[in-house]
């Protein structure tokens, strides 16, 4: 019979800053056990998405945010922070969603 765990994807939640470290509508780029990720902060929540753009490789997590969106800095592409969804060209592909949560002043993103 299978183990328990074989029925579930756990992610393993690493602490990549605190909560005080970005203010409303701004990004940055973090390390989370080996993943390279944009995390933003957006009207108080946190999103993270992967950081590099699928254009031609542009950090995400130093882009221009406006709302929900953030812009490549490199070719313009922007993307959906709340689900990595491609939403205009220079990109064809999504970037991946990381789940984040905050445990006190600490916010961590799943990988």
């Amino acid at each position: 019979m299978p183990l328990e765990s074989e029925y579930h994807d756990m992610s393993d939640f690493v602490t990549v800053a605190g909560t005080d470290d970005l203010t409303d509508g701004e990004g940055t780029v973090v390390e989370a056990n080996g993943h390279t990720v944009a995390l933003f902060r957006v009207d108080g929540d946190f999103q993270a998405i992967g950081n590099e753009c699928t254009h031609m490789g542009g950090p995400l997590g130093e882009g221009e945010v406006d709302g929900e969106t953030v812009t490549c800095p490199w070719h313009g592409a922007q993307f959906d922070i709340t689900s990595g969804a491609v939403l205009e060209d220079p990109a064809d592909d999504s970037v991946p969603e990381y789940e984040v949560r905050v445990d006190g002043d600490e916010v961590q993103v799943g990988v």
